[in-house]
């Protein structure tokens, strides 16, 4: 299988191109930055690419059998300046615009389009919890979420397969949990804000199966939360965090010290959903990481 993909230097995108090639398929990267690409993957065929433009790029979307758009700028690293957020939302809506384009342009036309999302879409809660049937929130990450979504979802027109992963946090050998981990190697780790919050979170390595069995299954099709079927507390997930590196979590984070750094951006720390991936299990996929504590062994000691 040739799967075109965008995003394919990042925590999850890296982690999908080495699957698939293990697996015998034929990744495609499209790409800003050729050199990063060509260094981490000098095998694979790479195509320079203007994320919200279109170009030859595009092009290179025919013959391909499916497509797997993970772009989008991160979301809480930094504070949400009506600048950032703009860049936020037009690296997810437009991207995916193009994308779409491509693929009704394409002749042949791939399969499928795996198009991220986020659970932010659901807004946040500390008492609710949330399936792929519950409603959006209303905040400006559900509105991105929304708007993300509502493009991908004209590839149906097409005629092809869509799958909408709506994304948790991802845990695995960076990304967040690295930020994390260095306040309790100094045996200052805690929990942040409350505590009560909750912790919807998946295992790298369960989110790229996921990804290849959705490219895979052609029954799986609409909105997936991609998500561990065990969220927990950022106070629980703390603990966990605290055993495994044989250090204590009882130094909490306060709010406003996040607040003081990432503004608005800080809820997606300080407040949290509970989202359960009712339809993702209905379809038979197991998880090999499915509680967090599993999933914090397997990344900090092996």
């Amino acid at each position: 299988m040739k799967v075109a993909i965008t995003g394919a230097t990042g925590f999850v995108g890296s982690r999908l191109v080495e699957q698939l090639l293990v697996k015998g398929h034929q990744p495609l990267i499209l790409t800003r930055n050729q050199a990063k690409a060509a260094s981490a993957f000098p095998k694979v065929e790479i195509v320079t690419y203007t994320p919200n433009k279109s170009g030859d790029w595009q092009k290179a979307i025919a013959g391909c059998d499916a497509v797997v758009n993970l772009a989008g700028e991160p979301i809480a690293e930094s504070r949400w300046t009506p600048e950032r957020k703009q860049e936020i939302f037009d690296s997810r809506k437009l991207v995916t615009k193009k994308i779409v384009e491509a693929i009704a342009q394409a002749q042949p036309k791939p399969s499928i389009l795996i198009n991220a999302s986020a659970i932010g879409y659901y807004g946040t809660s500390e008492t609710a919890s949330f399936d792929e049937t519950s409603p959006s929130g209303n905040d400006f990450l559900a509105k991105v979420c929304q708007d993300w979504e509502a493009e991908a979802q004209q590839v149906k027109e097409t005629g092809i397969r869509l799958v909408i992963l709506r994304l948790g946090i991802v845990l695995g050998d960076g990304g967040a949990l690295a930020k994390m981990i260095p306040p309790f190697q100094l045996f200052a780790g805690g929990p942040i804000g409350t505590g009560q919050q909750w912790f919807s979170w998946i295992h790298r390595d369960d989110l790229v199966n996921l990804i290849i069995e959705a490219l895979t299954n052609s029954e799986m099709e609409g909105v997936l939360n991609a998500t561990a079927p065990n969220p927990v507390q950022m106070s629980g997930f703390c603990q966990a965090l605290g055993e495994v590196l044989n250090r204590p979590s009882w130094l909490p984070v306060p709010g406003f010290a996040l607040e003081a750094l990432l503004g608005e951006g800080a809820t997606v720390v300080l407040e949290g959903q509970q989202v359960l991936p009712k339809k993702t299990t209905s379809y038979g996929f197991e998880y090999q990481y499915p509680t967090v504590k599993q999933a914090l062994t397997e990344i900090l000691t092996s």
